[in-house]
């Protein structure tokens, strides 16, 4: 088996090269052209797919259904890859090596476990593999990195700058908002919602960006995504909580235990839409810049000068290709007010 790597990996040699610096630093010669990318996880093929979906090798969970009609059409049926990195990596090299690409791309953390990683893939391949830094302030230079590596610079500064737009409409919203009165936020994930993550986890990014405070806070002793108690929750009381799991947003209404929370009381329990990807993470790639404009309206309905509506319509196209209908754009607005077609 080693010496089938190794010889698979010989013809995987791009006859041209140029070299590139990914976000951890390694200095990686990839084609002169990039033709194919085999995307290491899903935050990677939403970059990818956004910034060159030609070159796309397959999805690393084939599309569901209520997800198709918010991409692109030549790609909604892409073949299923499996990933290589994050829970359940299931795709292994035989079949890297089988589907050829020019390039892998991680996107997502550059903590020395992926490097490692990065580094043993691409040496038991012959394949570059770029490590692209995932965490949300980095988003405008991860786009401009890949839209160089992809040949498609236009396309990286085009969405760079977006981003930095919205970042920009974002601080100057909160600059004059003291910390002590920006809204109490909670992240219910999972059926029963009591799995959430820590401040500054990749998976609350975009609350914390748009202003709101994340009550999981234990001053950075942890991070992550951790499993909390619905006592924990009460003491925190958070006035307004957002999920993306249809199933919670459904019970949570006339659960006993959480009727004595703030944001029970007030009626701000808030669904994120997750079609084609979800707004807040799941995975945590760009579609967050779409959550990112959601929850700045959400927290702050009297400062964000911003339509819902137009918003998700230029966000769709500009990102994903995709003209919403208005039939279309009509079910990602109702799934934010609850009624989820799931």
């Amino acid at each position: 088996m080693r010496f089938l790597l190794i010889v698979l990996a010989l013809l995987a040699l791009p006859a041209s090269a140029r070299t590139v610096v990914d976000s951890a630093g390694r200095t990686v010669e990839i084609p002169d052209e990039v033709n194919t990318v085999f995307a290491a996880g899903p935050p990677a093929a939403i970059l990818v797919y956004t910034m060159k979906p030609e070159a796309l090798t397959g999805w690393p969970r084939a599309l569901r259904p209520e997800e198709q009609d918010y991409i692109a059409e030549p790609y909604r049926d892409l073949p299923e890859t499996g990933r290589i990195t994050g829970r359940g990596g299931e795709a292994n090299l035989e079949r890297v090596l089988q589907i050829k690409p020019d390039l892998i791309i991680d996107f997502g953390s550059v903590r020395d476990t992926y490097i490692d990683l990065a580094n043993r893939v691409q040496e038991q391949t012959g394949i570059p593999y770029l490590l692209i830094d995932g965490r949300f302030e980095n988003t405008a230079a991860a786009l401009r990195i890949v839209g160089e590596a992809l040949g498609v610079p236009e396309r990286g500064e085009a969405l760079a700058t977006d981003v930095e737009a919205t970042f920009k409409r974002i601080d100057a919203m909160l600059a004059d908002v003291p910390e002590e009165e920006r809204p109490r936020v909670y992240l219910a994930r999972g059926p029963d919602g009591l799995e959430t993550g820590m401040k500054g986890s990749i998976n609350t990014e975009i609350i914390e960006r748009a202003g709101g405070r994340n009550v999981a806070d234990d001053g950075g002793v942890t991070r992550g995504l951790v499993q909390s108690s619905i006592e924990q929750v009460i003491v925190a009381n958070p006035d307004t909580i957002v999920t993306w799991d249809p199933n919670f947003y459904r019970k949570v209404f006339d659960d006993p235990l959480w009727q004595g929370i703030d944001a029970l009381r007030d009626g701000r329990v808030r669904l994120s839409p997750t079609a084609p990807f979800g707004w807040i993470d799941r995975p945590p790639s760009v579609n967050r810049m779409m959550g990112l404009i959601w929850m700045a309206g959400l927290l702050y309905p009297e400062r964000w000068d911003g339509d819902l509506r137009e918003d998700t319509r230029a966000f769709y196209k500009l990102y994903y290709d995709v003209d919403l209908s208005d039939e279309e754009l009509g079910r990602l607005l109702e799934w934010t007010q609850g009624r989820s077609p799931m």
